[in-house]
């Protein structure tokens, strides 16, 4: 299993982090889009680096059109020397239209439409074919050599795909390179319907399993003390609470009975409750959606909910934890993973 970091945006040294990050062991770090550009964190954490797999989690796609993303990947692959993992998604309805004042409709068939896009595009600048790609969301139709970066040497980056449903998992199986499980998930909608949506569209595109990486972000609840484990507990709950309010997520919810409570948190998310909200988290859901357990414990746990399952992991702690902290359960994972162990 390959065990990663994250890199944050810092202004003052991003090479430093970046450079720790790999120090440290991890395999693979990802920056995530919010409040800053991805591709640009990564894009200094390539100069800096020499063999951490650099990953988006996410870059938002519908905020950008495929040309853009295909240029900005290509770019931040050559300089990682072939290292980028450009992780996709979606976001939501509301944020695409009021935040990016970008177009939204059929999440999905776009998002397929998108990555073949792409593909058409680097296949164009790598192989010279000609670019006439004509679909029901975009077209690309036009490239002049002033253009055409020309052949990556390193070829076009891996793409990873982010989805809840089970439509976009399996438009993640058919034209993507692996799937980025969303931290609102369940060992059990992970097994009953997110793997099996990801083998359907695996299917379809006449792959196999080894041919793709999963990768998952999973919430953890834990800290070296009793303090700040409650603390973790509370921000972990919230956490879900958060995610739990957006109804595009509801069907995890509702898979374990939980549809209800999606109701009660989105009414009140539109409220601004976001106290109350973390208070309908019990210890049932809590424990269900994270893994709560002292510092020791938390990697035997993730790999016994997991570890037959995915190929990547990554810590997700909605609150201040140590690096210390994070490379213990690293080393961890990667000790208790390893073949020999």
């Amino acid at each position: 299993m390959f065990i990663d970091g994250d890199i944050p945006f810092d202004p003052n040294d991003l090479g430093a982090v970046a450079r720790q990050v790999e120090a440290d062991g991890y395999d693979g770090a990802w920056a995530a889009e919010v409040g800053h550009d991805p591709l640009l964190i990564l894009a200094g954490a390539a100069a800096a680096t020499t063999s951490l797999e650099l990953g988006t989690g996410i870059t938002v796609a519908f905020a950008r059109s495929p040309m853009i993303t295909a240029t900005m990947a290509n770019d931040v692959q050559l300089l990682s020397r072939g290292r980028l993992l450009l992780g996709l998604g979606s976001q939501i309805k509301p944020h695409i239209e009021k935040r990016y004042s970008m177009p939204w409709s059929h999440p999905a068939a776009r998002m397929r439409e998108y990555i073949l896009a792409m593909r058409a595009i680097w296949s164009c600048w790598n192989e010279g074919t000609e670019l006439n790609f004509r679909g029901e969301f975009y077209r690309h139709t036009l490239m002049s050599p002033f253009f055409n970066p020309g052949p990556n040497p390193f070829g076009p980056p891996k793409i990873l795909l982010a989805a809840v449903g089970e439509r976009m998992t399996e438009v993640a199986g058919e034209v993507a390179d692996g799937l980025l499980v969303h931290p609102f998930t369940t060992e059990r909608y992970l097994r009953e319907v997110t793997l099996p949506a990801f083998e359907r569209g695996l299917a379809a595109s006449g792959r196999s399993r080894d041919e793709v990486q999963i990768s998952l972000s999973g919430l953890i609840a834990t800290g070296d003390s009793d303090e700040e484990r409650v603390v973790a507990i509370r921000r972990v709950r919230s956490q879900i609470a958060f995610y739990g309010s957006t109804p595009a997520y509801r069907g995890v919810l509702q898979l374990h009975g939980w549809q209800d409570l999606q109701s009660h948190l989105n009414s009140l998310s539109r409220t601004g409750s976001w106290d109350e909200m973390g208070d309908l988290i019990d210890d049932e859901i809590l424990n269900t959606f994270s893994i709560e357990a002292p510092l020791g414990e938390v990697a035997p746990r993730v790999l016994e909910r997991f570890g037959n399952v995915i190929d990547r992991f990554s810590i997700y702690a909605p609150y201040t934890m140590g690096p210390e902290q994070r490379l213990l359960i690293a080393r961890d994972l990667k000790r208790l993973s390893s073949p020999l162990s």
